[in-house]
């Protein structure tokens, strides 16, 4: 499922309070110089001069010093209104090359090093050199090599979503991740403390671009919002692209390593975690990691919980599919039942593995009908039996949409799998 807002539609920047003025005209359309009420043609020296009876329209001889301050003043009105028409169209040049992303009226595409000391060795902010690790910390210091973030967008609080392309050295998949750091990673009171990690999946194809990399969604400001209102840890972001190419006729990759198949499991689980070590202070345990998604990227980030549960500790899953069912696993049963969650959640309740948290949000209104049963089934089979700990939200009137989803995360799952995490540690 991807999702693209309804109603929004840009217009080209105008600055308030500057409409352009007609040139070399005033607005009553009057040549400049003439004066209010005198009629076209008449002499602009008024009638004091009168003209002399053998040169009509010419000012009489001992009158020339009179005339000359007037000459000056029209032409510093000339000038001004010139200018303010030139300084008028500026703003609405400047705010249409904004709006357009021309440098240099926007930031995006410019280095964004994460930290407040802007990186660099020893500097433990995400810099190219590896900083000395503190003894017995439960933060674990950027491991390095830094990757070369650039911005994407400037939120209104002064972060940035930035974006790298990552190779995959595990998975040999070579693929986008956006990233954010709320505003107190670079905090003094915070710069020695690790962060915790969310690995947010889109739904639906999830390729070129990850939606909640935008901010029409409102991903990263909630999570500043619910951090200030004390329900959520603040945590940094990762945004990956969920497939290697377009879900075209309904193909997908379920998250998983299909054989054949580009690993993308290991893309989500492996790769994706190391770039945030690489650049970021995180928490060194699971407690500091967490998965979120809607959809199909609910579905990936629940199996990479259960899949993972030395890796990773909670999930918030938004509408997702309870079992694998992408067309690509046909030949392939042995691996597919390795990364089908009913039976992933079952062989952690028997061999009594680590806790697990799964905050489940789903609409009442769903496109996919089997959806909320599908839930139920799975919270009232195996949730809060030993090691695999649900929570489910149903939202009145929600649809299969992260419009829907993000909202209601407020409501209950940020909360429930935040009371369980790290962060920020020292």
């Amino acid at each position: 499922m991807s999702y693209a807002p309804e109603g929004q539609q840009h217009q080209p920047y105008r600055p308030e309070g500057h409409t352009p003025q007609p040139p070399y005209g005033d607005q009553y359309g009057r040549p400049y110089g003439q004066p209010h009420g005198q009629p076209q043609g008449q002499s602009p020296y008024g009638e004091q001069y009168g003209g002399h009876p053998q040169h009509p329209g010419q000012p009489p001889q001992g009158h020339w010093e009179q005339e000359q301050p007037e000459r000056p003043r029209r032409r510093g009105r000339r000038w001004l209104i010139a200018g303010v028409s030139v300084l008028a169209l500026a703003g609405i040049a400047a705010g249409v090359m904004a709006y357009y992303e021309i440098p240099p009226f926007t930031d995006k595409g410019s280095s964004v090093s994460f930290g407040q000391n802007g990186g660099g060795k020893g500097s433990g902010q995400g810099g190219s050199g590896t900083a000395q690790q503190p003894a017995n910390s439960k933060m674990l210091m950027p491991t390095g090599p830094a990757a070369e973030f650039k911005n994407s967008m400037t939120l209104p609080d002064g972060t940035h979503v930035a974006v790298t392309t990552l190779d995959g050295k595990k998975s040999g998949f070579k693929g986008k991740v956006w990233v954010w750091a709320p505003k107190e990673y670079n905090d003094p009171k915070f710069a020695k403390s690790g962060f915790p990690v969310m690995i947010a999946l889109p739904g639906g194809a999830g390729y070129p671009s990850n939606y909640w990399m935008g901010t029409d969604l409102g991903l990263q400001t909630s999570i500043s919002k619910w951090y200030a209102e004390g329900k959520s840890k603040p945590f940094l972001l990762a945004m990956p692209v969920l497939n290697p190419g377009p879900d075209d006729k309904g193909v997908y990759w379920d998250g998983s390593d299909i054989p054949g198949q580009p690993k993308m499991g290991t893309w989500l689980t492996e790769d994706v975690p190391d770039l945030m070590k690489a650049n970021f202070r995180t928490v060194k345990s699971r407690d500091g990691w967490a998965f979120m998604g809607s959809s199909t990227g609910g579905f990936a980030g629940m199996k990479a919980v259960l899949k993972h549960p030395d890796k990773f500790k909670a999930v918030i899953a938004s509408g997702p599919d309870i079992v694998p069912d992408s067309s690509l696993w046909k030949g392939h049963d042995k691996e597919k039942a390795e990364n089908n969650p009913e039976l992933l959640a079952k062989q952690l309740i028997d061999t009594k593995g680590p806790d697990v948290y799964i905050a489940f949000q789903v609409g009442d209104n769903e496109s996919n009908k089997k959806t909320l049963p599908d839930v139920q089934k799975f919270v009232a089979t195996f949730g809060n039996k030993g090691p695999v700990h649900t929570s489910l939200r149903v939202i009145p009137g929600g649809q299969h949409n992260a419009k829907t989803y993000v909202p209601n995360m407020g409501e209950g799952p940020i909360q429930y799998i935040s009371k369980v995490m790290e962060g920020p540690v020292e």
